[in-house]
């Protein structure tokens, strides 16, 4: 990877992202030895330009940041961290310093994909995802069908709250039949997209 560390005076900005849901969780910066420190580690390493010396995140809290992946921008000038917390991000105890930014995060979605294909995976005892996964996929199709139905009846009254939890049902069951097919919700934006344009 070929890093400009020259624009910023030795420095490149690195953006922190939770690996698993998207979450922008903090903006820091890095010099060449916080960045070799960071991929040696995989504990992510920032240069405090207030303490004017490295820093990892957690080396006090416990609450380390660790590398799943680095992309670089096109210019070469910006770093992407892609990184697994542990513990809370943010020094107010959040998980993101951006907390008005990640509200509503449909970038949850992914991450309960991810988890429901763990669960295929592990199939851990007790888990009702995985009583669906052993029920097959007829059960699981059928599942599927008796939400959208009861969505349907749903959004015939005037219970908002009824509704919204028939449409999270609907979704879940959703992307376990998607997984049970071996797919994700990835396969279905990408064919949204194209019939978007």
């Amino acid at each position: 990877m070929n890093i400009d560390f020259q624009k910023l005076n030795g420095l490149v900005p690195a953006i922190i992202q939770d690996a698993d849901t998207s979450k922008v969780l903090m903006l820091g910066f890095m010099n060449q030895e916080a960045y070799d420190k960071t991929v040696r580690e995989k504990k992510v390493t920032f240069f405090s330009r207030t303490k004017n010396r490295l820093w990892t995140k957690g080396e006090e809290s416990g609450h380390f940041l660790l590398v799943k992946d680095v992309l670089i921008d096109c210019d070469n000038d910006t770093l992407l961290i892609k990184c697994k917390p542990v513990g809370p991000t943010c020094h107010t105890g959040s998980d993101t310093c951006f907390n008005e930014l990640n509200s509503g995060g449909i970038e949850f979605l992914n991450y309960l994909q991810k988890l429901i294909d763990q669960r295929k995976k592990d199939m851990p005892e007790n888990s009702y995802t995985t009583k669906l996964f052993n029920k097959g996929i007829n059960k699981i199709a059928q599942k599927v069908g008796e939400e959208a139905v009861e969505l349907v009846i749903e959004s015939k009254d005037n219970n908002d709250e009824l509704f919204l939890n028939e449409a999270a049902d609907l979704m879940f069951h959703l992307l376990v039949l998607l997984t049970e097919k071996k797919f994700k919700i990835d396969d279905v934006v990408k064919i949204l997209e194209s019939r978007h344009k």
